[in-house]
C-alpha cells in the first residue's frame, strides 16, 4: 500500500471532472456550433460514461483510507478507454487531443512504482494505437477555420493551454504534498532522536536507582538513631528536615526502579489532592523557593491524575526556581486550573527571559551551568505522549511562562 495514492486518486477525481465538462464544451462548440461533421452520439456516450464513473470514483475515494497500486492502475485504465474512444470517433491520429495519452503516464509515474508505470504506459500506447488505426478520418471542414490542418492546428493551441493547466494544477499539489511531508519527516526525525535519548537516560536512571537504595536506606537509618538520641524538641527539627528530605529521595528513587506497568496506573486520589501532594513535595525539596500559586480545579473534580503529569509539573518548577535564582530571585508562580476536560497550568520563573537554546524539545542542552538539559525535553515528551500542548513565552517584565494543556482521564467533557 502506498500513503499517497489515497491524495492521487482525488486529484484525479478533480482533473477527472474538468475533462467532463471540457469535452462536454468542446463537443458542443465543435459539433453543434460550427457545424463539423461527427458523430455526436457517441462522443456524448463516451462523456456520460466518464462523469458516470467519477461520480463512483469520487464515493469510492472518501469512504477508503489506503489504496493498492491496481486500483490507481484500473482508475487510469478508464481514462484510457474513454479517452481512445473519444479521439476515435473524431479524427483519430489527425485530433489534435491525441497527446493527452501521455497525461496518465505522467500522473501516475510520481506515485506508482515502475513496473505499474510501465502498464499504464503500456495501456496508453494500445489507447493511441486503437485510436489512430480504427479511429474515424478528420471531415473536411469548410468556412472560417479553413481546412484539416487549419482546425488541427487551433487543435493544438487548445490542446497547449490545457496541458499548462493541467501539469500546473498537478504539480503544484505534488509541490505541496512534498512540503507536508518532508515537514512531517523532520517532525518524527526529531521525535526519534529525542525518544532515543530519552530511552538511554531512563535506562541510566533505572540502573543508578538501584545503585542509590542501598546508600539512602543506610542514611535512612542513620537519621532515626539520630532522632532517637536526640530527646530536645529545639535540637531535632533539622534532623527530621534532613529525615523528610531523605524519604522524598527515596520515594523518588523506587519510582526510578518501578516495573513499567505502574507508569501506566492513574492517581486514584482527587485531582486537586494529588497535585497538592506533588507541590508539597516539591516545596520540601525546594524550601527557600517562594511559590505563588492561583487558578480553580473546581471545573476538574472527577478528573484523575494521569501518569507522569507529576513529574512534568515537578520539572517545570525545578527550571523555573533554578532560572529564579539564577537571577538573584527566589519565586516562582503557579497557575493551575480546570477548563472542562483538561488541566490548564502555567508555570513562571523571575530569570533573564527566554533563551533561544532553550527549545522545548531540546534534549541535553542546557542554559545553565551546571543543567543535564534533560528538563523541558522530559517536560516536552510527557505532554507529548498524554496527547496535550506545551509552549513558551516571555513573561511580562521578567521571566519565562511555560504553560501547559492537558487532557484529563475520568472527565466526561
Amino acid at each position: 500500500m502506498n500513503d499517497s495514492l489515497p491524495g492521487l486518486l482525488r486529484n484525479l477525481v478533480v482533473l477527472r471532472w474538468l475533462a467532463v465538462g471540457g469535452q462536454a464544451v468542446t463537443i458542443a462548440l465543435v459539433v453543434h456550433g460550427l457545424g463539423i461533421p461527427l458523430r455526436a452520439a457517441p462522443l456524448w456516450l463516451g462523456v456520460g460514461v466518464l462523469a458516470a464513473f467519477n461520480l463512483w470514483a469520487s464515493w469510492r475515494v472518501r469512504r477508503v483510507a489506503r489504496v493498492g497500486a491496481p486500483e490507481a492502475v484500473a482508475h487510469a485504465a478508464v481514462d484510457i478507454l474513454v479517452l481512445a474512444w473519444l479521439i476515435g470517433w473524431s479524427g483519430g491520429a489527425m485530433n489534435p487531443f491525441a497527446p493527452l495519452f501521455l497525461l496518465p503516464i505522467a500522473l501516475l509515474a510520481v506515485a506508482l512504482p515502475p513496473p505499474w508505470v510501465v502498464l499504464t504506459a503500456a495501456l496508453c500506447c494500445l489507447g493511441y494505437a486503437a485510436s489512430a488505426l480504427f479511429g474515424a478520418p478528420l471531415p473536411h471542414v469548410h468556412g472560417a477555420i479553413g481546412d484539416p490542418f487549419n482546425l488541427h492546428l487551433a487543435g493544438m493551441a487548445v490542446m497547449f493551454a490545457i496541458s499548462v493547466a493541467v501539469v500546473a494544477f498537478f504539480l503544484t499539489r505534488l509541490a505541496q504534498a512534498l512540503r507536508s511531508r518532508e515537514r512531517e519527516l523532520a517532525r518524527l526525525r526529531e521525535q526519534f532522536a529525542r525518544n532515543e535519548g530519552i530511552v538511554a537516560l531512563a535506562t541510566h536512571a533505572a540502573a543508578v536507582a538501584h545503585e542509590l537504595n542501598t546508600p539512602l536506606a543506610t542514611l535512612t537509618l542513620m537519621l532515626e538513631d539520630r532522632l532517637d538520641q536526640t530527646p530536645r524538641e529545639t535540637d531535632r527539627g533539622e534532623l527530621q528536615t534532613m529525615a523528610a528530605l531523605v524519604d522524598a529521595c527515596r520515594d523518588r528513587v523506587r519510582e526510578l526502579a518501578a516495573p513499567a506497568e505502574s507508569a501506566v496506573t492513574l492517581d486514584e486520589r482527587p485531582l486537586a489532592a494529588a497535585l497538592e501532594d506533588v507541590v508539597e513535595r516539591w516545596q520540601l525539596l525546594r524550601p527557600a523557593i517562594e511559590l505563588e500559586r492561583d487558578g480553580d480545579l473546581a471545573d476538574a473534580a472527577g478528573a484523575r491524575l494521569a501518569p507522569g503529569v507529576g513529574h512534568l509539573l515537578t520539572a517545570l518548577l525545578n527550571n523555573a526556581a533554578d532560572a529564579s535564582e539564577a537571577a538573584g530571585e527566589r519565586r516562582v508562580t503557579l497557575h493551575l486550573a480546570g477548563d472542562g476536560g483538561a488541566l490548564v497550568g502555567s508555570v513562571r520563573d523571575y530569570g533573564d527571559g527566554v533563551s533561544a537554546r532553550a527549545a522545548p524539545g531540546a534534549l541535553f542542552r542546557s542554559t545553565k551551568p551546571d543543567g543535564l538539559g534533560v528538563g523541558l525535553a522530559l517536560s516536552h515528551a510527557t505532554v507529548e505522549r498524554l496527547g496535550g500542548e506545551l509552549s513558551l513565552q516571555a513573561a511580562p517584565g521578567r521571566g519565562t511562562r511555560v504553560s501547559f494543556r492537558l487532557p484529563l482521564p475520568g472527565t466526561s467533557a
